[in-house]
């Protein structure tokens, strides 16, 4: 595959950007961690072409990130949604680091109400690096990237 950057298949960013790497792509993936299914709730939340949106959640169903499932409404017609796979809902990590990130660097000055909290305490929660092993937290400046991908 790797269509969109052509790629070395050896590296993951390309691999999960070749998924990923769209123009309305993530924020479809947040609203499907934030419970919507339904084409018309995504169009509906993002103001998206039908044309794209209608690509877009093709891709991600190809990439394995959602499962398109049909339900009928009573007394209408069948109808297909989208739901998340566990390659979807692994990337709740993603949205969180990426909106932390925001938060640090490109702040807004009108409140975001997208919050991630623990589900059992509320209480808001953030990405951390930990070790395979051990599971220690590593502070990202001690972080580096070792080889170019493609090895």
């Amino acid at each position: 595959m790797l269509g969109i950057l052509g790629g070395d298949e050896r590296c993951p960013i390309a691999r999960s950007l070749d998924v990923l790497g769209e123009k309305w792509t993530l924020m479809i993936v947040r609203d499907a961690v934030g419970g919507s299914t339904r084409f018309s709730q995504f169009q509906q939340s993002l103001g998206i072409p039908r044309e794209v949106l209608t690509a877009r959640l093709a891709s991600l169903v190809d990439g394995g990130v959602l499962e398109r499932t049909t339900y009928k409404p009573e007394g209408a017609r069948a109808r297909e949604e989208y739901v998340l796979t566990d390659a979807g809902r692994d990337l709740s990590l993603v949205l969180l680091a990426l909106g932390g990130w925001a938060d640090r660097h490109r702040p807004s000055e009108r409140a975001s109400d997208l919050r991630f909290v623990d589900a059992d305490s509320g209480e808001l929660v953030e990405a951390v690096a930990v070790t395979q092993g051990a599971h220690q937290r590593v502070l990202l400046d001690r972080v580096e990237v070792v080889g170019d991908g493609s090895r």
